[in-house]
């Protein structure tokens, strides 16, 4: 792509969706932060710039809801709709019940994070030169294990629900409507997770433990309770959601970190620092890359006047790296003062889980560059995943001249 070369919204929607554009999408955002508030051509309006995305994730106008109401979950062949995609108020009491038992479970997880990582890492200890993916010997393996524990999800089943994750979350990139045969395959993807889910709820009705799903399905009668199908709904995006999105946050912190051997070695050396560090990962490649919304009034957005009913492309990514908000916005600056990226988003749909997603990044992050005696690249950039919405590394491969303990 040329600077000169005159591109419609449309058109950097089109190859931000490309595999090719994977591995650095961000010269495309900056075009998209030239253009004001667009419609494109398929009618969904684009939204880039920093203080708009503020605005629709805020505006109670706004709708989370981009699923056609024959779309939420009514029985099989339907996608469970969580409260991620509801509005208040039920989004509002849902999102409660979820976070007073969530919340407390993760206060005080650090302890357990540190040993996590250290195990895993441990298996990999090498007094002379050595590789590691960090995608498959921490970056998943961490978020992984702690969703099911706290889920009191056998971890034996992470094959099942990882297929499923890798085909839904597949889903969530704006594309072409799917074949007959695509849609196909779906059905039976959806069909098979709801089976899964309810296998799951069953043997804790029947066997309940000291676990968040057990927590979910009260013995009190006159708690207020998840619903059947919350209770599912909720199942499944912190089973799925729950992993994902870390996965992503970790690798990328640590491509970052070793392009940027500056910032590597001050971790190293001060710990502390990572609080901070995590925070610019999560601006300057953040996990999750675009969301949706929809308008139920007409709204003014950046100037431009939205008609109700409108689907929207909310740009996070592209406004992360906004000039007018961030200094050096294309700089990853590990100390950024007064970061006030969108990796988790906002408004009232804030990430449930960025408290547990900052500690595992925190953690890991410092470990690796505590423990890596010289890391670099094997491949630069490393092979993506096809995922445009969630975009992270399919694997990071990272040589070493030794692994401490």
């Amino acid at each position: 792509m040329t600077t000169t070369e005159t591109l419609t919204a449309g058109d950097l929607m089109s190859r931000t969706l490309r595999l090719d554009s994977r591995p650095n999408p961000y010269p495309l955002y900056e075009r998209m932060l030239e253009l004001p508030v667009t419609r494109m051509p398929d009618g969904t309006w684009l939204v880039s710039r920093h203080e708009d995305i503020k605005r629709v994730l805020h505006d109670p106008r706004i709708s989370a809801n981009r699923l056609d109401p024959d779309d939420i979950d009514r029985g099989e062949a339907k996608a469970p709709a969580s409260f991620l995609v509801q509005d208040a108020p039920s989004h509002d009491r849902l999102r409660k019940l979820v976070m007073d038992q969530f919340v407390p479970r993760v206060i005080g997880m650090r302890d357990h994070l540190d040993d996590l990582v250290a195990t895993l890492l441990d298996q990999h200890v090498s007094d002379g030169p050595g590789r590691l993916d960090i995608v498959d010997d921490l970056a998943y393996p961490l978020p992984v294990t702690v969703i099911c524990e706290l889920l009191g999800v056998p971890q034996e089943d992470e094959p099942i629900f990882g297929e499923f994750a890798r085909k839904l979350t597949r889903g969530l990139d704006p594309v072409e409507e799917p074949n007959e045969a695509e849609l196909r395959e779906l059905t039976q993807v959806r069909n098979a997770l709801i089976d899964y889910l309810n296998g799951l709820i069953e043997e804790k009705s029947r066997t309940p433990g000291d676990d968040l799903l057990s927590a979910f399905m009260p013995t009190d009668p006159t708690a207020d309770r998840l619903g059947p199908l919350d209770l599912r709904a909720t199942l499944a995006l912190l089973l799925i959601a729950g992993h994902e999105t870390t996965v992503n946050l970790i690798t990328n912190g640590m491509l970052t970190l070793l392009r940027n051997p500056d910032a590597l070695a001050r971790l190293r050396n001060e710990p502390e620092l990572a609080t901070t560090l995590v925070e610019e990962v999560l601006r300057y490649d953040p996990p999750v890359q675009m969301t949706a919304r929809s308008t139920t009034a007409d709204i003014e957005i950046g100037g431009v006047l939205v008609p109700a009913g409108s689907a929207l492309r909310v740009m996070l990514a592209a406004g992360n790296r906004d000039a007018s908000v961030f200094a050096d916005a294309d700089r990853f600056v590990p100390d950024r003062p007064n970061n006030a990226h969108l990796g988790f988003g906002g408004g009232i749909h804030y990430c449930v889980g960025a408290m547990l997603a900052r500690a595992e990044a925190q953690i890991a992050l410092t470990a690796l560059a505590r423990r890596l005696d010289n890391p670099g690249l094997v491949a630069d950039p490393p092979p993506y995943r096809e995922n445009a919405v969630l975009r992270g590394p399919e694997h990071l491969l990272v040589s070493f001249d030794r692994l401490q303990k």
